[in-house]
C-alpha cells in the first residue's frame, strides 16, 4: 500500500515551497495573511441566523452569497431547487414558572410548529393514557399545558390527520384493555386474602395520545421531555402539506429533561403553580421558493468539465448554523475566494455550490442532479464538507488517482507545520444504492467520485459533532478558527489542482463494478 507522509523541518519547508506552482503559491500567501473564512461564518451566523429554507433568514443568506462571489468576480446562477407551500420564520422564545421558588425555562420548538398567541399562562396537566381519564379531566383542560410521555427527538408531534387515526385505534386499543384491567382488579379484590394478584395488563403507550380531543378542549400547547442539549428540527411529515388556512395552532414545547421532571412531580403532588411562555413561531404565505448558490469560475480549456465544491447553506434555527453547515459553506466560499483573489485561471470550470434544502432531505443536490444529468460524466469529483470544523490530516485516494492527487496535495504541508497532510490508498467500493445524509449522497448514487478530506481534532480542542448536530448549540462560537482557515486554504489548493489536470481525474477502482475491484 503506498503511503505519503511528510513532516517538514525548516529546511525541506523552505525548499517545498519553492517548488510550487506560482498560483498555488499565491493562493496560500492570501490564505495565510489575509484569511476571511470566519469573516464569512460570522455573517452567516450572527446577521443571519439559523436558515430554514422557507425563512427571510435563508433568502437573505442566499442572495449575500451569491453578493460576494460576484463581488470576487465570479459569475453566480440563484438555482431554483424546488418550492415549500408556506414560509417560517423564528422570533425570540422564553417561559417560566410561577409560583413557589419560581424558574426560568430551557426549552425550544421545532421550525414550523405553532407560536403562542403572546404571553400565554396556564396550570399544567398530565395527558390522560384512556378515555376514562379524559372524560374525568376535560373540564380542567381548557387553558393547561399538558406534559406528554416520551422522549424528544427533534420532530414534533405527527398533527396529521393519519397519525389522529393511528391515536384512535390505539385509544380504541386501550379501552379494551382496561375492561380487561377492570375484571382483573375485581378478582384481585376478592383474592387480596389468598397472595393470588394478577398483574394488570400495559397499556399501549404513545405521546399526546388524545391530541385532537384536547386540542379541542382548549389546551394551550403540548410539552415533551428533552435531552440537553436540546434537538428540533421540523415538521417532517407535514410541511408539504401545510397551507396558511390549516397552519398548526398547539405549540409543541420540548423541555429540558431535568426541569420536566421537577414539574411532572409538582403536578403529581397537585401543587399550585402556572407556567408562562411566550413564543413567536411566525409563518408567511407560500409558495416559497428556495435556491442553490452556485459561484462559476469558469475553465478556459475544458468549459464543460467541472470540479464541484461546497456544503450546504440552509441550518436550523434554533442556532445558528455555525457548524452545520457554516463549517462548510464558509472554507468553500474562502477557497473560491482565494482561487479568484490569487488570478486563478482553472483548465476546467470550479462549480461552488451552496445547497439548499440539506436539512430537508437533500433537496437542493438532489434536484441539480435530476436537472444535470448531462454534467454528471463530466465532474472530476465532488469535493463536499459538511462534518464539523476540525482539519484536514489526509484524505483516501484510489490507485488510478494517485499519481495526480500526490502532485496536487503536496503543497497542504507548506502551509502549518501543525497539521502534516498524508494520503492514505483508498480501497473500491460498493457504489451506494441510496444516498447517504449530505449532500455528496446524491452524487455518489450516480457514480460521480466524491473524494474528501478526512478531518481531525489535533490540537484537542474537545470537538463533539453529536454535541451540537441539530441542537441549540450550534452556534458560530462552536467553530474552531484556526481549522476552518487552513481547511480554507488546503480546500482551495485541491480544487484548483483538480481542475488544472489536462484530464479528469479516473474513476477506474473508485467504485466495484460487477462485483470486482
Amino acid at each position: 500500500m503506498k503511503s505519503l507522509s511528510i513532516f517538514f523541518f525548516i529546511f525541506s519547508y523552505l525548499a517545498t515551497f519553492g517548488q510550487i506552482d506560482p498560483q498555488v503559491e499565491n493562493i496560500i500567501k492570501i490564505g495565510k495573511t489575509d484569511n476571511q473564512t470566519m469573516e464569512h461564518l460570522d455573517i452567516l451566523c450572527n446577521r443571519f441566523g439559523g436558515r430554514p429554507i422557507g425563512s427571510d433568514a435563508y433568502e437573505n443568506a442566499a442572495v449575500w452569497v451569491a453578493s460576494k462571489f460576484t463581488e470576487w468576480g465570479m459569475q453566480v446562477e440563484m438555482d431554483e431547487a424546488g418550492e415549500l407551500p408556506v414560509g417560517f420564520n423564528r422570533g425570540p422564545w422564553f417561559g417560566r414558572l410561577l409560583g413557589e421558588e419560581g424558574m426560568h425555562l430551557h426549552f425550544a420548538t421545532p421550525s414550523y410548529t405553532s407560536g403562542t398567541k403572546g404571553v400565554q399562562r396556564g396550570h399544567v396537566l398530565i395527558e390522560p393514557q384512556t378515555q376514562a381519564e379524559f372524560d374525568r379531566m376535560r373540564g380542567q383542560l381548557k387553558g393547561a399545558w399538558v406534559l406528554i410521555g416520551g422522549e424528544n427527538n427533534g420532530f414534533p408531534i405527527d398533527i396529521s390527520e393519519k397519525a389522529d387515526k393511528v391515536r384512535d385505534s390505539i385509544i380504541s386499543v386501550n379501552a379494551d384493555i382496561e375492561k380487561q384491567n377492570y375484571e382483573i382488579r375485581r378478582e384481585n379484590r376478592k383474592n387480596r386474602d389468598k397472595g393470588e394478584e394478577k398483574e394488570l395488563l400495559p397499556l399501549v403507550e404513545e405521546p399526546a395520545l388524545f391530541y385532537k380531543q384536547m386540542k379541542e378542549a382548549g389546551i394551550l400547547g403540548i410539552i415533551q421531555s428533552s435531552s440537553v442539549p436540546i434537538r428540533v428540527m421540523y415538521d417532517r411529515k407535514n410541511i408539504m402539506d401545510l397551507t396558511f388556512e390549516n397552519l398548526p395552532t398547539v405549540p409543541d414545547i420540548k423541555l429540558d429533561e431535568h426541569q420536566y421532571e421537577v414539574i411532572e412531580q409538582m403536578v403529581k403532588e397537585r401543587r399550585y403553580f402556572q407556567l408562562e411562555f411566550d413564543i413567536r413561531n411566525h409563518f408567511k404565505m407560500g409558495p416559497i421558493k428556495y435556491h442553490n448558490v452556485i459561484g462559476i469560475i469558469p475553465g478556459i480549456e475544458f468549459a464543460d468539465e467541472y470540479v464541484i465544491v461546497g456544503g450546504h447553506l440552509d441550518s436550523y434555527d434554533v442556532a445558528t448554523g455555525g457548524v452545520d453547515d457554516g463549517s462548510g459553506a464558509t472554507p468553500s466560499m474562502e477557497a473560491a475566494r482565494l482561487i479568484m483573489e490569487s488570478g486563478g485561471k482553472p483548465k476546467r470550470t470550479i462549480l461552488v455550490c451552496l445547497w439548499a434544502g440539506e436539512e430537508f432531505g437533500l433537496l437542493g443536490s438532489t434536484s441539480w442532479i435530476e436537472r444535470n444529468e448531462d454534467k454528471l460524466d463530466k465532474i472530476s469529483n465532488m469535493f463536499n464538507r459538511d462534518g464539523g470544523p476540525t482539519v484536514p490530516l489526509s484524505m483516501n485516494v484510489s490507485k488510478a488517482m494517485w499519481d495526480d492527487m500526490e502532485k496536487i496535495c503536496e503543497p497542504i504541508n507548506t502551509i502549518n507545520p501543525d497539521f502534516p497532510f498524508t494520503l492514505e490508498e483508498r480501497e473500491p467500493r460498493d457504489r451506494p444504492e441510496k444516498a447517504w445524509g449530505t449532500d455528496s449522497g446524491p452524487f455518489a448514487v450516480k457514480g460521480v467520485p466524491t473524494l474528501g478530506f478526512n478531518n481531525e481534532d489535533p490540537k484537542g480542542y474537545n470537538f463533539s459533532y453529536r454535541e451540537i448536530w441539530h441542537t441549540e448549540r450550534d452556534l458560530y462560537n462552536k467553530s474552531i478558527a484556526e481549522y476552518q482557515e487552513h481547511a480554507a486554504i488546503a480546500t482551495a489548493i485541491v480544487v484548483y489542482g483538480v481542475a488544472n489536470l489536462d484530464h479528469l481525474l479516473s474513476r477506474e477502482g473508485y467504485y466495484i463494478q460487477s462485483g470486482k475491484k
